[in-house]
């Protein structure tokens, strides 16, 4: 450790702070309906929107019809990529002539890039073409990344509203997130990385003669407008098989330093946002302050570890499997901030992280993808622990608990808790039939415990809408594609279907005004006990993992098989 590190930590925390609070006004008048200073260029474009689909953004739906919009557009869209993936040898933008991708690879891939997920079990400078990168999966990062938001802006609805039926308009959200918030920031954060060196071209790959004399291709391509959503977004789907680690997409230490702070950007902004559509801006802060508690909790606890003497090697700070551009502290950053949001991008590999930052990784992700979490996932996901932290409250002081004026009754406490488990539950189920089926334990590299922790960080990452990955576990087969697009699924829709239940419940009720026995809510204490509570609940994942190796094990010698 050294002043440069902390000083660029704290300049890190400091821009957070500072992109806070503007972020997300500009998001509270968006969502409000309310003319900003991008209302005069891009208003008429939201008109024309709204006329060639046929849409009456002013039309409000109820949370099954908000629903419904949202299954039907993602079912679609899953249906489109999956053609371009299996038809792009035979449509423009492939210099490279890339062939069309097997059926359950282009699954997989679907799935992923529509759950927000971007799980890759494939590398893209070998894969994809650009058309592909740019008509499939780039066009995914952002309409994941604002259904994300969208989700979230409609729970925050049923809170504040009163007696009403009506969470919004799926199509209106959909299309403010993206033409508002996400392309803009796309456009200028490509345009700065363009100029930190990201490669942006539809040039074909360049063959090179090294200094050595050996030959080599330099693969090219649109990098920087996926780079850019792909942070924004909380995606992280790299457009090189190495993601953030590779030259071409983040060349530079100030590109890294953005890269970080944009994949914080929007998650904590909405936070402000939360707060000024409640009308009480300490209500976002208390959801900003339990967040950002976790996220220097668990960085705390990894780069420490990360420079500690290792006695397997006898060195101390390690740079296995880490970039010399950007060093220990900025790898160990980048992988605690990716993990506590759903972005998945990595500048370095985690399979080599010290065994604490490894866990401090995996663990982040079994809290439920709250710590910031990704783009409007990470709020709706706090604010379920809110609901659940007001519930525990009430308890203890024999009230019936309230959150922002709303009564929490039994039907929201329910959907809490199926969106709680429902994750939980298929990373454990899912992690013990991979370790002892044929199928799961046959792409293992590396045998013994590190093998079980290969295949658990791959389904929690999955189920965590995360899409990093511990590196040694061959996912490209029909097993591994077909059991991770299935936690994937698990991991989005089983959280946003109880969230609109939610949202629809809740803005039916009227508003309670508080009381000498109303539990506060927007005070360091609350803040304290979400923080406890979600700890709580995500040991609920982390310890079953942890008692669930020696058990696979038992059945594994049992079977006569070892990893």
């Amino acid at each position: 450790m050294n002043q440069r590190d902390y000083l660029q930590l704290a300049l890190f925390l400091a821009a957070l702070f500072a992109l806070t609070p503007p972020l997300g006004r500009l998001m509270a008048a968006v969502f409000a309906g309310e003319k900003t200073f991008l209302t005069p260029a891009l208003g008429r474009l939201e008109a024309l929107i709204y006329r060639l689909a046929g849409i009456d953004g002013r039309r409000e739906m109820g949370w099954k019809r908000y629903l419904s919009a949202l299954l039907v557009f993602h079912a679609v869209g899953l249906v489109v990529i999956v053609l371009i993936q299996m038809t792009q040898a035979w449509l423009p933008l492939n210099p490279q002539k890339m062939p069309n991708i097997p059926f359950g690879l282009a699954f997989n891939t679907a799935v992923s890039f529509k759950t927000n997920t971007n799980w890759q079990a494939y590398s893209g400078e070998s894969t994809m073409s650009y058309g592909t990168q740019m008509l499939a999966l780039c066009v995914q990062n952002f309409l994941s990344a604002a259904t994300g938001i969208a989700v979230a802006i409609a729970l925050i609805r049923g809170l504040i509203r009163h007696s009403g039926e009506t969470i919004g308009n799926f199509w209106a959200d959909l299309t403010r997130a993206t033409l508002y918030v996400l392309l803009p920031l796309s456009l200028i954060f490509s345009l700065v990385l363009v100029g930190q060196g990201v490669v942006q071209t539809l040039a074909p790959y360049v063959d090179v003669t090294t200094l050595e004399g050996a030959k080599q291709t330099l693969p090219l391509g649109p990098a920087a407008s996926q780079v850019a959503i792909k942070l924004l977004g909380t995606n992280g789907g790299g457009f090189f098989g190495q993601n953030s680690a590779h030259p071409f997409e983040n060349p530079t230490p100030l590109s890294n330093f953005l890269q970080i702070l944009a994949i914080f950007a929007i998650p904590s902004g909405l936070t402000y946002t939360f707060g000024c559509m409640a009308g009480n801006r300490r209500q976002g802060w208390g959801i900003f302050g339990a967040m950002l508690f976790l996220f220097i909790a668990g960085f705390a606890v990894a780069w420490p570890s990360e420079l500690a003497h290792n006695p397997a090697t006898g060195l101390t700070a390690s740079m296995e499997g880490k970039e010399t551009r950007f060093g220990v502290m900025n790898s160990v950053l980048f992988a605690t901030v990716t993990t506590d949001t759903s972005c998945g991008a990595v500048n370095a590999m985690h399979d080599s992280l010290a065994p604490l930052a490894g866990l401090v990784t995996l663990v982040n992700m079994m809290l439920g993808e709250v710590v910031f979490g990704g783009v409007g996932a990470g709020l709706y996901g706090m604010l379920i622990f809110a609901i659940l932290t007001v519930f525990i409250a009430g308890l203890m002081v024999g009230r019936t608990p309230e959150y922002l004026g709303k009564k929490i009754e039994a039907r929201e406490i329910t959907w809490a808790v199926v969106a709680v488990l429902a994750p939980a539950a298929a990373i454990l189920v899912e992690t013990a039939i991979a370790c002892v089926t044929q199928a799961g334990v046959s792409s293992i590299a590396n045998p013994g415990p590190h093998g079980f922790s290969e295949i658990l960080y791959a389904f929690t990452s999955c189920t965590a809408n995360n899409g990093s990955a511990f590196a040694g576990l061959n996912a490209n087969t029909d097993f591994y594609n077909y059991m991770t697009a299935v936690a994937m699924l698990i991991g989005r829709f089983a959280i946003i279907v109880p969230v609109l239940a939610i949202a629809g419940s809740l803005v039916a009720k009227k508003s309670v005004p508080p009381s000498a026995g109303t539990f506060p809510t927007d005070t360091v204490t609350f803040a304290a006990l979400l923080v406890a509570v979600v700890l709580i609940v995500g040991a609920l994942t982390f310890f079953p993992s942890l008692s669930l190796g020696p058990i696979v094990e038992h059945l594994l010698a049992q079977a006569g098989r070892t990893f």
